[in-house]
């Protein structure tokens, strides 16, 4: 199955968000057809989450919240996360979304083994 182009994919995930009365922005923009994408959830009382592609066992394009890697859920970590990154990948796109909900409004499946934190 092919992947829409980044650009699409990221209007429609800011599109869902904004609907959903959360605030959605892109903070670096990355290429745009194939670029990656890592998306940050901030939910404003200092803890955060951040969201990077992943693929599973069928091949299948999911994502993994990276608090499973240890990343967060400190916004100051999610944050430092996010700058490696950002400094590693110039075709990165970043995506913030900030919700008290700590919603992240992929629609692809996530992987999220690590217990939320935070209200």
């Amino acid at each position: 199955m092919e992947r829409l182009p980044a650009r699409l994919w990221i209007d429609a995930l800011i599109r869902r968000a904004n609907l959903a009365g959360a605030g959605a922005f892109v903070i670096q923009h990355g290429d745009e057809a194939r670029g990656d994408v890592l998306v940050k959830v901030a939910r404003l009382n200092g803890t955060a989450a951040v969201y990077a592609p992943s693929m599973n066992l069928e091949g299948e394009r999911i994502f993994l919240n990276l608090a499973v890697q240890g990343i967060g859920p400190e916004e100051a970590a999610v944050d430092a996360y996010v700058a490696r990154a950002k400094a590693r990948d110039r075709d990165l796109w970043i995506v913030e979304i900030e919700d008290r909900e700590g919603r992240h409004f992929l629609t692809e499946p996530v992987e999220d083994d690590a217990p939320r934190t935070g209200g």
